[in-house]
C-alpha cells in the first residue's frame, strides 16, 4: 500500500517535477515558386485539415475537478452510469485508506456509519469546502482494494453550491495501453502514463487483490496518492483506483507488491506501481445509489 505519508513527504522533495519529453521539430517545408503548384497542395492541406478535426477523437483535459483530500489519503466523488443527480454522492478511495485502519484480509465492511469529512477540489486543485460522509457504504481490502463513503449531500447539491460534477466509473475492463493520468487530490499533483497490463493477481502482506493495473515506469505515484481515481484520458471516466508500488525490491512484502500467475510464477517489478480496477462495482449499485451485493452480474466480495 502507499503508506498515508510519513516518509511521502520526503519522497516528494527527491523527486520532483517531471520532465516534459523532448519532441523534435518539423523540417521546414521547401519553398514552391509553382503557384499552381502551391494553390493544389493548400487546398489538399485545408482539406485534409477539416476532416482531421471531424474524425479525431476528443481527449479530454484531465484536471483536479471532482477530487478530493482525504486526511491520509486522496479519492474522488464518482457517479456510476446509471446515477441520477438527486442521488447521495460518493466518494471512492482505498480500502487502506479508511478511518478505522486496514481492513483484515477476507474482511468486508458494509453500511458502516461514518462522519468523515473530504476536502472538494476544483480543476486548479483549490479547495472549494469540505463534504461529510454518512456511512462507509462499502470497503474492502480482499479481491480490491476500495472504499466507497456515501455523502449527506446529493450531487445536484454539490453541482448547485460548488459548481463541481462527480466522475463517472466505466463499467467496462480497462484497456492495456490507454493513456492514464492518475489523480492526487492529497498532493495536487498529478501522475501520466499508460496501463501496462494487468496482474493476474497481486500479492502483499496479508492482502492479495485480482487483476491489478499495472502502470508503465512513468507513474511514479507516492504514499498519499493512495486513493487518487485513474482516469481515461480519452474518455474522463474512472478505469481504476490508485492504491500500491513495490518500493524497495521486496518481494510479496508490505509496499512491496509481487505478481503471481495462473500458475503460481511470482515477478518482483521493483519501483513499478498499480492500482485496482473499478469497472465491475456499478453492478453492486442500484436505485439511489444503493448497495446490493445479491444484484446480477454483482462479483465484489461480500460480508
Amino acid at each position: 500500500m502507499r503508506k498515508p505519508l510519513g516518509a511521502a513527504l520526503f519522497a516528494l522533495v527527491i523527486a520532483g517535477a517531471g520532465a516534459a519529453p523532448a519532441v523534435a521539430a518539423p523540417a521546414p517545408e521547401p519553398a514552391v515558386t509553382d503557384t499552381a503548384t502551391s494553390v493544389v497542395r493548400d487546398a489538399v492541406t485545408s482539406t485534409t485539415a477539416a476532416v482531421s478535426r471531424i474524425t479525431a477523437p476528443t481527449v479530454q483535459a484531465v484536471t483536479f475537478a471532482g477530487t478530493v483530500s482525504l486526511s491520509n489519503c486522496s479519492g474522488s466523488v464518482v457517479r456510476f452510469p446509471d446515477s441520477e443527480d438527486n442521488d447521495p454522492a460518493m466518494v471512492m478511495s482505498n480500502g487502506h485508506c479508511l478511518e478505522t485502519g486496514f481492513p483484515a484480509a477476507g474482511e468486508v465492511i458494509v453500511d458502516q456509519a461514518s462522519s468523515r469529512t473530504f476536502g472538494l477540489l476544483n480543476a486548479a486543485g483549490t479547495r472549494l469546502g469540505t463534504l461529510r460522509a454518512s456511512k462507509i457504504a462499502y470497503a474492502t481490502m480482499t479481491d480490491t482494494d476500495v472504499s466507497l463513503y456515501q455523502l449527506t449531500t446529493t450531487y445536484a447539491q454539490i453541482k448547485t453550491s460548488y459548481n463541481i460534477s462527480p466522475l463517472t466509473l466505466n463499467d467496462t475492463h480497462p484497456v492495456a495501453g490507454t493513456a492514464i493520468t492518475v489523480v492526487s487530490g492529497y498532493w495536487k499533483r498529478t501522475y501520466a502514463c499508460n496501463v501496462d497490463g494487468f496482474a493476474y493477481r497481486l500479492k502483499e502482506g496479508d492482502w492479495t487483490w485480482k487483476d491489478s493495473v499495472r502502470y508503465t515506469s512513468a507513474c511514479q505515484t507516492i504514499g498519499g496518492t493512495s486513493g487518487s481515481p485513474v482516469v481515461d484520458n480519452a474518455t474522463g471516466n474512472v478505469v481504476a483506483v490508485n492504491n500500491t508500488g513495490n518500493e524497495d525490491g521486496a518481494r510479496c512484502t508490505v509496499n512491496n507488491p509481487c505478481e503471481v500467475d495462473e500458475s503460481g510464477n511470482v515477478t518482483v517489478r521493483a519501483g513499478i506501481n498499480y492500482a485496482q480496477e473499478t469497472y465491475q462495482i456499478p453492478a453492486c449499485f442500484g436505485v439511489d445509489n444503493k448497495l446490493d451485493l445479491s444484484a446480477s452480474g454483482c462479483t465484489l466480495p461480500k460480508p
